[in-house]
């Protein structure tokens, strides 16, 4: 499975990079103001930037509404750089943008899929990946794993390219169980990553470990 970061904080981006296990990025227009990132050649500058520390998919999403509008703003961002995959969303108008990317060999990432539904569009759209919202639809009484587990399953039924990218994966369980269902991509905070790390077990082990040398060298 894949672990991408879901930040455009550049210091976390380098963070995840040195740790050794980061395979791509996904940002957003939120997380492109939360970092204080405004205006087109900034936003481009910006995901440039990303690009020269990711050897990997960085998901750039595009502002757009309307076809052409998509189609104008994907084609810059994918011309930026080979891994810039342009991130449509789940709409109308956003699937037609997916085919039309398709043919052109330009990378997607369909966004704000809440359901199985949207992602067999996704998919026969030739979408690189789908994003399925694992926290958000928690929020609201549903299941978000239950999505995850579905959509894997269709398209194992049907062998479809599409890679199947857990979106707003919030906690450690939730990697934990979107590993055990099949996603293809996480994308999490860093501290979700890092959070793989921790159990108290290995600390008091460590702990132990480390007092036993010391005995053994006084």
């Amino acid at each position: 499975m894949k672990f991408f970061v879901d930040t455009a904080n550049l210091q976390e981006i380098q963070e995840a990079h040195d740790l050794g296990v980061l395979d791509g990025v996904t940002t957003n227009p939120s997380l492109m103001a939360k970092e204080g990132i405004f205006g087109h050649d900034n936003v481009m500058a910006h995901y440039k930037q990303i690009c020269e520390i990711v050897d990997g998919d960085i998901s750039a999403e595009v502002i757009a509404t309307d076809f052409d509008g998509m189609v104008r703003e994907g084609e810059l961002l994918a011309e930026l750089h080979p891994n810039i995959v342009v991130k449509v969303p789940m709409t109308r108008e956003g699937v037609k943008a997916i085919r039309h990317f398709s043919e052109r060999g330009i990378k997607t990432n369909c966004t704000l899929v809440f359901s199985a539904g949207q992602a067999i569009l996704a998919a026969k759209a030739g979408a690189t990946y789908v994003s399925p919202f694992v926290g958000r639809l928690d929020d609201v009484s549903t299941d978000g794993l239950q999505l995850i587990e579905q959509i894997v399953h269709i398209y194992g039924n049907y062998g479809y390219q599409t890679q199947v990218l857990a979106a707003s994966v919030r906690h450690v369980m939730h990697l934990v169980q979107c590993a055990e269902l099949g996603a293809d991509v996480v994308t999490c905070p860093l501290s979700v990553i890092t959070g793989l790390l921790n159990h108290p077990l290995t600390d008091i082990g460590l702990q132990k470990f480390l007092a036993d040398h010391a005995k053994g060298n006084k």
